[in-house]
């Protein structure tokens, strides 16, 4: 068994599909604003925190009112309706299996973050939200994680400040190339092929016996 064992995932288009949510939600924010926003450019690159991804879309005093009025919108437009990936619970008993604790680090509201974790009932320790890039390498040190689990070339760059090992899936808006550029140490298809893989790593940082 492993000790010590500390594993982050991100949450959107890693653990959960988030797609059809927050295209509702901005569809209605648009609605509310009078903003026709292009709604599958946007959910596309999903990862960014909103007030990035809200420029070049809206004035730039109109941004952070606009991210809160989205975040509120949300609760009724995004979290009932989406579903965990293929694999995310399994990768998660996974972890568990070797005595360790899961994190979910995310750049999402944390108060939304932690509904679609209460929602979906996934066994997660720790949620910590509203963190992006190498801001989520200061999470990842304080609370011992090893590996960071992403879909992202921004959760790349937060695993490598924080000196932990990348592991990206494919199920996000970066391809395999962009995520082999960034710097990841393992690309897998998606979670389901993350038990089996963290079996052979945890077996392969196990000391050999006498």
């Amino acid at each position: 068994m492993a000790t010590g064992l500390v594993v982050a995932f991100d949450l959107d288009m890693t653990l959960i599909d988030t797609t059809s949510g927050f295209a509702s939600t901005l569809t209605a924010l648009g609605g509310e604003l009078g903003v026709e926003f292009p709604v599958e450019s946007i959910t596309a690159r999903l990862g960014p925190p909103l007030d990035v991804l809200f420029v070049g879309h809206l004035a730039d005093e109109a941004i952070a009112p606009a991210v809160d009025r989205f975040r509120e919108l949300y609760v009724d437009h995004a979290i009932h309706s989406v579903a965990a990936l293929d694999g995310a619970v399994d990768a998660i008993a996974a972890v568990r299996r070797h005595g360790g604790r899961v994190l979910v680090v995310t750049g999402k509201y944390e108060p939304n973050a932690r509904r679609h974790v209460e929602h979906l009932a996934l066994d997660v320790d720790h949620i910590e939200g509203t963190v992006w890039g190498v801001g989520k390498a200061d999470v990842l040190l304080r609370e011992g994680a090893s590996i960071l689990v992403g879909d992202h070339v921004h959760d790349v760059e937060g695993a490598l400040a924080a000196g932990a090992l990348s592991v990206s899936v494919l199920t996000g808006g970066c391809t395999e190339e962009e995520l082999v550029d960034a710097g990841t140490d393992v690309v897998l298809a998606d979670l389901t092929a993350f038990p089996a893989w963290l079996d052979a790593f945890v077996t392969a940082q196990e000391p050999l016996g006498v």
